[in-house]
């Protein structure tokens, strides 16, 4: 039936789609507050990200939020009907962007993001993707 919901076998080794995926999990551990100068205007926080691949290894990177928007968006323009398989991202704020309870939400919801993005194998194997996380 059209629009039927059906089950499938994600176990299925031949599945082109089940080898694109190669991230186990990924993990914001932490924030760095950056300072340009004394008196704090133009301050900006980067984020330490971990990411863990099912072979068993490991990488870290740091990434703004900024760049966490740009690649939403670059995701959206590639893979036009998948919104609803991408969480927005955490809101932004003008007043409490550097207070520790509203990083920690911020922090929470980009993890979210970093893994609905890196456990779909519809945006794993992604060049746009591969370039937020592998290019500075």
């Amino acid at each position: 039936m059209p629009g039927a919901i059906t089950l499938e076998d994600n176990d299925n080794a031949a599945d082109v789609k089940n080898k694109a995926c190669w991230a186990k999990s990924v993990y914001i551990e932490d924030y760095v507050v950056v300072n340009e100068n004394r008196t704090g205007i133009g301050a900006f926080i980067v984020w330490n990200i971990t990411v863990e691949t099912l072979r068993g290894s490991s990488f870290r990177i740091r990434k703004r939020f900024s760049e966490f928007d740009a690649l939403r968006n670059r995701l959206l323009l590639t893979f036009p009907n998948s919104q609803a398989a991408m969480p927005p991202l955490p809101p932004k704020s003008v007043i409490s962007k550097f207070r520790p309870k509203f990083l920690e939400t911020r922090r929470v919801g980009l993890q979210y993001f970093l893994n609905c993005i890196l456990l779909n194998p519809e945006f794993s194997g992604s060049p746009v993707l591969k370039e937020f996380l592998f290019e500075s």
